[in-house]
């Protein structure tokens, strides 16, 4: 999945909406003509061809994070490798647009449709007659009321991560053919498209064991354009072969590799020739972009050696032919390791000649939590002020607009622009406004310069940066992702920052003498404090400073990077952050999920039915019968009735104007509550090689894997908007 502040009169009316419960709602979009939805920011960038196009043959080898250690996307620790095979391999019933809502997938499906709703909903679904598993069986109404079964959540022993949906059905039967199955709800469910994408054959759903252990490591059955040749978990790679009983258009390509590649080896990967398609970081792209212009073309330095200066090269020199024997060796030997790296940086650089950088946004978003559990952030008004602190529009443009991306802020918790249930509600919450930021924060009782006593730090503020390297507020750090120079900000206002820091020792800041004390009275004409907006607020002898947890791996930059942006950004009103940097293997498991920080930066994927998918999101947490607290995962902690209630009615009608509604109403409602707040989509970059067709950055789309291959020799792509998808690079 922000913004800043008035004076008495504001705060007092924000006050009594807030105490009162009420919220004043925009006007929905919907009411006009136009649709809120709107369009998909960015389109798929793939390189479209058509078949004839494309040679039969070949193998596409695809850089993965991981193999995953479950074939079975039903429990909980299946992964996106773990969604690439399943929709290479196996049935979806519908599959989602380049706007990200659900179609039919007419290689499994002739039709699907409610066919009644008194007194029970029932769905009736058409399969293709071609429809086949690769045992040569049919696929039909056994293999829906397998899955039902082993998801309904009525049997215990199936380890399933969710059985949302599944657990509304009534039974499953044949309709009037094999090709026909009638699935009856026993509660209205809105979202039935969801179900039974993807679809397990029988063997895998019929039991308990089978279901827990039979899908891990491998998948004997398949129907879909490929079948699962071999998962090698020495060499870290899973094999996708050409299914022969697929009754479609046959594969272009014989196999698929995906392989697992650390993000930052990448680059080096690609130039070496082991690799053919691989989503990479800006840094990686950036080499690509430079390594593609042409040689006589102007290019910023890169690579090793980059930033040494011509002094630093003539003292080089001067050193290795010095009279300082010694220092004359070490020189010479870092000289010519300089000039090897420089050698294989050239001939990496070389070999990206043949790649190219494919670029749209990803089906998903990244958001600022705010832990509303305890501490200042379980008050509402200072939830409220740290987002109207914020600047979305600059964050989204410090990461989006160096890469040619739209940097629009996101403007829905439950939606992306384009799909079905998306608009900007943002407005329920209120736009950027420090006056009206600091009104809050007054309001609940932070006063600026006040006393600070010493504080013991809590067991949970020490593991959160046990672990990783403790940070003051925007510290400064290499920009190796090209998307903002840490520090320019302090540089264009003129000033240093001096409440960096502020607050971490548990000392009050003292002002520099030149600028007076706090309250002090002076002469007429005596200058202000200098840098008074700096100094942090506080209440009952605390300063107002938040722990800011961040990863620190090094994919993890453009997070940073937008940390440093919030902080200052949130000490322009008074707010102090103590960053902590964290590995990131523990980042979620040990500090989101466990409620060990005040601020974090993650991202949520976007979903075609938010009324389901996003319910345990936002649902507001209850005490489980042990005293904890089950927050399912709402990680912030923060949660309301109506939101709930508002989740449950649009789940539960079959009007889709209507859910609709429901869902963009409760999105308003999770903005006013502030407990997370959308920044910017997130950007997908893919290196892939230039005669790769119908491969790349699928934005919402579902991949076509039959329709992937390499263009046939003198051939040449499909014109259109992602023929070259180069407008942005």
């Amino acid at each position: 999945m922000s913004q800043h502040g008035v004076g008495p009169r504001a705060v007092t009316r924000s006050v009594a909406f807030l105490t009162a419960g009420v919220l004043a709602v925009p006007a929905l979009a919907g009411c006009g003509s136009e649709d809120p939805a709107g369009k998909p920011l960015a389109a798929p960038d793939i390189q479209p061809a058509g078949r004839d196009r494309i040679a039969d043959g070949g193998t596409l080898r695809w850089a993965v994070d991981s193999v995953p250690d479950t074939l079975n996307t039903f429990q909980s620790d299946a992964d996106a490798t773990t969604t690439r095979v399943a929709q290479a391999v196996l049935p979806s019933m519908f599959r989602m647009n380049a706007s990200g809502r659900p179609e039919r997938n007419p290689a499994y499906l002739e039709s699907a449709e409610v066919v009644g709703t008194e007194p029970k909903q029932v769905v009736l679904y058409k399969l293709n007659q071609q429809a086949v598993w690769s045992d040569g069986r049919e696929i039909g109404a056994a293999d829906f009321a397998a899955q039902w079964r082993a998801l309904s959540g009525k049997d215990t022993a199936y380890w399933t991560a969710r059985n949302a949906g599944y657990d509304r059905i009534q039974k499953i039967e044949r309709g009037d053919s094999a090709l026909e199955v009638k699935v009856t709800f026993s509660r209205p469910y809105a979202d039935w498209r969801s179900l039974f994408s993807p679809l397990y054959p029988k063997d895998v759903m019929a039991s308990p064991d089978s279901f827990n252990d039979g899908a891990r490591k491998k998948l004997k059955v398949t129907a879909g354009p490929f079948s699962v040749k071999e998962v090698d978990r020495e060499d870290d790679e899973i094999t996708l072969a050409r299914n022969p009983r697929w009754w479609g258009k046959p594969a272009k390509l014989s196999e698929i590799v995906l392989r697992t590649v650390p993000r930052d080896k990448r680059a080096a990967e690609l130039a070496a020739g082991t690799l053919d398609v691989a989503e990479i970081d800006p840094s990686a792209a950036r080499r690509i972009t430079v390594a593609a212009r042409p040689r006589s073309s102007s290019s910023p330095l890169m690579g090793p050696g980059a930033d040494r200066s011509a002094a630093d090269a003539l003292r080089s020199w001067a050193v290795a032919n010095g009279t300082d024997e010694d220092a004359a060796d070490e020189e010479t030997v870092a000289r010519k390791k300089l000039r090897k790296a420089v050698t294989k940086y050239t001939r990496q650089q070389q070999a990206l000649r043949g790649f190219e950088v494919r670029k749209s946004l990803e089906p998903a978003y990244t958001q600022l939590a705010l832990n509303g559990a305890e501490g200042p952030l379980a008050d509402e008004r200072v939830r409220r002020a740290v987002a109207r602190a914020l600047d979305r529009k600059e964050l989204a443009e410090a990461v989006l607009k160096p890469l040619g991306l739209p940097a629009v802020p996101v403007g829905s918790h439950l939606a992306l622009s384009g799909q079905a249930a998306y608009a900007d509600n943002s407005g329920a919450l209120g736009g950027q406004d420090t006056k009206e930021a600091q009104a809050l924060l007054a309001d609940a009782g932070w006063v600026r310069g006040g006393p600070v006593k010493e504080q013991e730090k809590k067991e949970g503020e020490k593991a959160a940066g046990a672990e990783g390297e403790r940070a003051g507020s925007a510290k400064e750090e290499p920009d190796d992702d090209g998307t903002y120079v840490v520090g320019e900000d302090n540089k264009a206002h003129g000033r240093q920052d001096p409440a960096d820091h502020l607050a971490h020792d548990g000392k009050q800041y003292q002002q520099p003498a030149q600028g007076g004390a706090p309250g002090a009275y002076a002469p007429k004409g005596t200058a202000a404090p200098a840098n008074r907006e700096a100094v942090p607020l506080a209440k009952n002898g605390k300063a107002l400073t938040l722990r800011f947890v961040l990863p620190s791996g090094p994919g993890s930059q453009t997070l940073r990077t937008v940390a440093d942006r919030i902080s200052r950004m949130l000490e322009r009103v008074g707010i102090g952050t103590d960053i902590s940097k964290v590995s990131d293997e523990s980042y979620f498991k040990d500090h989101i999920a466990s409620g060990q920080y005040d601020l974090a930066l993650y991202s949520w994927p976007a979903t075609a039915f938010p009324a389901t998918d996003a319910r345990p999101v936002y649902a507001k947490p209850v005490p489980a019968a042990d005293g904890s607290l089950n927050v399912e995962q709402n990680y912030t902690r923060v949660g309301t009735d109506q939101v709930d209630q508002l989740f449950d009615e649009a789940v539960s009608t079959l009007d889709e104007g209507e859910s609709r509604s429901l869902i963009r109403k409760a999105d308003s409602r999770i903005w006013a509550a502030a407990g997370s707040i959308p920044l910017f989509q997130r950007p997908q970059l893919i290196a892939a090689r230039k005669n790769l067709v119908n491969t790349g950055a699928f934005g919402f789309g579902t991949p076509v894997y039959e329709d992937m291959g390499f263009l046939k020799k003198g051939a040449k792509p499909a014109a259109g908007p992602s023929a070259k998808g180069s407008a942005a690079r």
